[in-house]
């Protein structure tokens, strides 16, 4: 039995490692607000989704197309804080809920104006979760993004593709 592969095209690649110092700035005036009671890793991703969708020419995400995000340690610094303040005998802390991909991918897509098929992937191998992203994807494509804090020496990265199945002949294997 064969299965058929579409074959892609990027509309667009971003890389901000590390965003420029005006990043924060740059995003809120793109939105026109402030993210507000979002930690840092999703106003990565915020910035970062919206730079690829603008870079792409796109005013909004088509709601048939995925939105995947992988990190090799997600909103690492939400889920340190929030296991300190949990650990000191304070209730369960807003921290707790910046820690969490689903508000990530929320954030997301309401700043992309769009509503559909999101996920998120804790991941080190960045080929496998790009890969699994295309499988099945339909005609409205992929944006796929990689968003990392800053650890260690490495600086924060947010890195996105826009995706779109290209003209090219669909692969059989």
């Amino acid at each position: 039995m064969s299965t058929v592969t579409l074959a892609w095209r990027t509309a667009a690649h971003v890389v901000a490692h590390p965003p420029p110092d005006d990043w924060r700035d740059a995003l809120a005036t793109r939105l026109g607000r402030r993210p507000r009671r979002v930690g840092l890793w999703t106003e990565l991703a915020m910035y970062g989704a919206r730079a690829c969708l603008d870079a792409a020419g796109e005013a909004a995400l088509p709601t048939g197309a995925r939105l995947r995000v992988t990190s090799q340690r997600g909103a690492w610094e939400a889920t340190r804080a929030g296991l300190a303040q949990l650990d000191a005998g304070l209730p369960m802390p807003f921290t707790f809920m910046q820690s969490q991909p689903a508000l990530m991918l929320a954030e997301v897509g309401r700043c992309l104006d769009w509503q559909g098929d999101a996920s998120f992937m804790l991941c080190r191998d960045l080929a496998r979760p790009l890969a699994l992203s295309q499988l099945g994807a339909g005609p409205d494509g992929l944006l796929f993004g990689v968003v990392e804090e800053a650890y260690g020496d490495a600086p924060p990265r947010t890195e996105w593709w826009r995706l779109v199945p290209s003209d090219q002949p669909a692969i059989e294997r």
